[in-house]
């Protein structure tokens, strides 16, 4: 509860309040968790500002094939191009606004609008609108960009008129995802969840394993549970053991980080290979072929909204996107080798059974999360130094993010691309 009525401020004067508050260590105010107009500011201020892992570059492997997808209230779509070029953009029309493509995988030469049938070929030039004036301009009307760049076969995109810097994140990340050649995979399974918490409550819960060992049995088998912030664990002869091995078969472990994001291999629980029930490969045809597959896991992760687990038999995927103040659309896939054939090399059930679970879980302990946090007696609480080191990472980012959007003043809102 707030010690100061901030009745009559405006949602930015209220936010730099908040911000004033929040001590060091702590979680958020209550208002960060609950209400909708921080929530709008969110996506102004945080999610189209930062780079957004829109998805692997399999998914959209020929020219004409896209992927569409919509965050908040906002579509976008991702084209090849017939010059094999991936390109970004609002899927909005630009005669009245209508969605041009609906959300998912497709194949497409053209994107025509359902409405009133304007067409666009798949750089976003406008190429057909029926009807209108002979002095009407084509070249005006192209659907408006967004930024796209690929990572070793991953898709991120932002929609800012200038995005972060990217290429550091790029060249960090490139050779530790090169061995599980992802371009060569394809998604076996994808899953989407609606938990009933606000967007930051599902990523502080995925940034932290201090409630592993008490509700996520099944994660806890192969996954060290009691590591750092860069999953270093206790065990500093298993660490070493495994690092040299690494370095010996030519793979590179890490850490790698800055601001909004970071990546490290490390290490499953002795014995264990994969992020599986049993800790056993789940797929019989690897992606990593060095060390049988035994490669650990990389962990790559980047605010505001995602991590992944490269292994050597498959990775995964988790993606979390705002629907509205206590609501967030959880989406998570499993990539695997593209030859490997269901039912011969893998079966559906044991590739998605171990983060499946952990995914139901989590959205359990989300949802209960909020609850608390709506509470008239919440007051925000510290992190655990040890266990919570990611979580205090994400929340300091957050504050850090939407505290630079409001300053310096004069404050100027988003432009847009093609704005």
């Amino acid at each position: 509860m707030l010690s100061t009525d901030t009745t009559g401020m405006s949602v930015q004067e209220r936010i730099l309040f908040l911000l004033d508050e929040r001590k060091p260590g702590f979680s958020l105010p209550q208002e960060f968790y609950t209400d909708p107009d921080i929530l709008t500011f969110d996506f102004e201020a945080v999610y189209m500002r930062s780079w957004l892992l829109f998805g692997f570059e399999v998914e959209m492997p020929e020219p004409g094939s896209y992927r569409a997808m919509t965050i908040l209230r906002t579509p976008l779509i991702v084209i090849r191009g017939q010059d094999g070029v991936l390109r970004g953009f609002f899927n909005s029309c630009r005669h009245r606004g209508a969605q041009i493509m609906p959300d998912g995988c497709g194949k497409s030469r053209r994107l025509l609008c359902p409405y009133h049938q304007w067409m666009y070929d798949d750089t976003g030039a406008l190429r057909a609108a029926g009807k209108m004036p002979a002095d009407f301009d084509r070249s005006q009307y192209g659907l408006r960009p967004i930024h796209v760049r690929t990572i070793a076969g991953t898709v991120y995109i932002c929609m800012a008129e200038n995005p972060p810097e990217f290429q550091s994140f790029h060249d960090a990340l490139a050779p530790l995802l090169a061995p599980h050649r992802l371009q060569e995979a394809k998604v076996a399974a994808d899953l989407t969840l609606i938990e009933k918490g606000n967007w930051k409550l599902v990523m502080e819960n995925g940034r932290e394993c201090y409630h592993c060992a008490a509700r996520h049995p099944e994660l806890s088998v192969t996954f060290p549970i009691d590591a750092r912030a860069h999953f270093e664990a206790d065990g500093e002869d298993h660490t070493t053991r495994f690092e040299r091995r690494m370095q010996a078969a030519g793979i590179p472990v890490g850490p790698v980080d800055d601001g909004w994001w970071q990546a490290v291999r490390f290490p499953l629980t002795p014995g264990h290979v994969s992020m599986t029930i049993d800790g056993k490969p789940c797929v019989s045809k690897p992606m990593v072929e060095a060390e049988g597959g035994d490669v650990g896991s990389l962990r790559w992760a980047s605010e505001p909204h995602s991590f992944a687990h490269a292994l050597g038999d498959f990775t995964f995927m988790f993606s979390a996107l705002p629907i509205g103040p206590e609501e967030t659309l959880v989406v998570a896939k499993w990539l695997v080798h593209k030859d490997a054939e269901e039912g011969i090399d893998y079966t559906r059930e044991g590739l998605i059974e171990l983060w499946n679970a952990t995914n139901l879980q989590d959205r359990d302990l989300v949802e209960n999360n909020q609850r608390g946090v709506n509470s008239t007696g919440y007051l925000p609480g510290p992190y655990c130094e040890r266990s919570e080191a990611l979580a205090l990472r994400f929340t300091d980012w957050y504050c850090r993010t939407i505290s630079d959007y409001l300053q310096p003043e004069p404050r100027q809102r988003l432009q847009i691309v093609g704005g």
